[in-house]
């Protein structure tokens, strides 16, 4: 027993050099892989969605108007017709078929007044001068 005890007191004890330089350097390099990550997720996200666009869809929701808490009256636009929607609770009703409608602006545009441009627009611009 006595010389069991002995061994492992007179055994040197294994130490390990602690780098600290080397660790914070994997810890950047670690968080730098997974900020490319999420970028390349989102630029993957947006590629998908362009190719999937609107170019073979019939059927496009021209406006929405919410009449009350769970009613609601939607403008559709398909194969050149336009259809008055109304839907609650008891489900969907045709209103109204207006036929062979050319897709008009809904307002009149002033000339005159000052042309204040979209949020996404103004965001698209920023992002071509960076």
């Amino acid at each position: 027993m006595i010389t069991v005890a002995f061994i492992v007191a007179s055994a040197p004890l294994a130490t390990t050099e602690f780098n600290a330089t080397g660790e914070l350097l994997r810890v950047v390099l670690s968080l730098a892989g997974i900020v490319v990550l999420i970028f390349a997720a989102g630029w993957m996200s947006r590629r998908m969605q362009r190719t999937r666009g609107a170019g073979g869809r019939r059927i496009r929701c021209v406006e929405s108007f919410a009449i009350g808490t769970r009613e609601r009256i939607v403008l559709l636009e398909a194969d050149g017709k336009r259809l008055l929607i109304g839907t609650g609770p008891g489900g969907m009703r045709t209103l109204h078929v207006y036929e062979n409608v050319a897709a008009a602006p809904p307002f009149a545009v002033n000339a005159q007044a000052p042309v204040i441009p979209a949020f996404g627009d103004l965001l698209a611009r920023w992002k071509r001068r960076a």
